[in-house]
């Protein structure tokens, strides 16, 4: 069994890497030769990959993919920082790419660009970005992109049984894609209700709590607190995460549970992040609250 880290970007990019060169690039002739390692300064991040690939029209390059779980307003400068890093580090063209995995609220809007005009001095980098609920998922089927595979009820079209059930089946085909089972299964979630989700797969809590994509989405809200500099920031955060959670594992929350959980000391807060991906109807929750002693 690999390790849970495993299921981040390097490992999901490894499964099928001339399939994901060749859509991000819509060259079909480009072929990946490597995966870089953790010796460049930044890849050791679960989700940044640098791929070098060749391609007969134009020789060697690299491919930069960054899996952002929400698109933010630092992903210009990332992305311009990141290319500059690759090119000079490598001496190689860069094509950077960036995926968001999940909507933006609507009022964000997504640059493909990073642009600068400072003392009459202009800087540009370009990347392309990939919404992942913009592509359709039949594309994972047709152009066997096993990266996707476990995004697929977050894709257009992908958020109904029998899509989701088709790209079990295809994990379920091959050994080396079988713990990636859980990845889908948590991305099922979103879309699917969770005894369903529960029905046709199987679920393995441990990797989900420690994959790097749980751990994003439970830092997601606490990130702003912190930003924020205050305790009270930091703990309206992490209680923003955990209701919406909850509201993905077993639906509504009742007044009287979400005044119970804002109730709950930091540290109480982070362990119900750790618990609540076991619950499956309400009740689960009530007997948590008790067995804390929440009045």
């Amino acid at each position: 069994m690999p390790k849970v880290s495993d299921i981040g970007g390097k490992r999901l990019l490894g499964l099928a890497p001339d399939a994901w060169a060749q859509w991000v690039t819509q060259q079909t002739d480009v072929i990946a030769l490597e995966i870089l390692g953790s010796e460049f300064q930044w890849v050791s991040r679960e989700n940044d990959v640098l791929m070098k690939v060749e391609s007969p029209a134009h020789g060697e390059f690299l491919i930069l993919t960054e899996l952002q779980l929400r698109y933010t307003d630092k992903m210009p400068l990332r992305m311009r920082a990141y290319a500059a890093l690759a090119q000079e580090s490598y001496n190689l063209p860069v094509y950077p790419v960036l995926v968001n995995i999940l909507p933006h609220s609507a009022s964000t809007v997504v640059s493909r660009r990073f642009e600068s005009d400072f003392l009459g001095l202009q800087a540009r980098q370009d990347y392309c970005v990939i919404n992942l609920w913009e592509v359709d998922a039949e594309t994972v089927f047709e152009r066997s992109l096993d990266t996707l595979l476990p995004f697929v009820p977050i894709l257009k079209e992908g958020g109904n049984q029998q899509t989701v059930r088709r790209a079990l089946v295809q994990l379920q085909q091959n050994e080396e894609l079988v713990e990636l089972e859980s990845l889908l299964g948590f991305f099922a979630s979103f879309v699917l209700d969770t005894e369903l989700v529960r029905q046709i797969m199987r679920w393995d809590m441990t990797v989900l709590r420690e994959s790097p994509w749980y751990q994003e989405i439970r830092q997601e809200s606490l990130q702003e607190g912190r930003e924020e500099g205050e305790q009270t920031g930091i703990l309206k955060g992490e209680q923003s995460i955990v209701l919406r959670l909850l509201t993905r594992r077993i639906g509504d929350v009742s007044p009287d549970l979400q005044s119970q959980i804002q109730s709950l000391s930091l540290d109480q807060l982070e362990s119900l992040g750790e618990a609540l991906l076991d619950f499956s109807e309400p009740a689960e929750l009530v007997n948590w609250l008790q067995e804390h002693r929440i009045n």
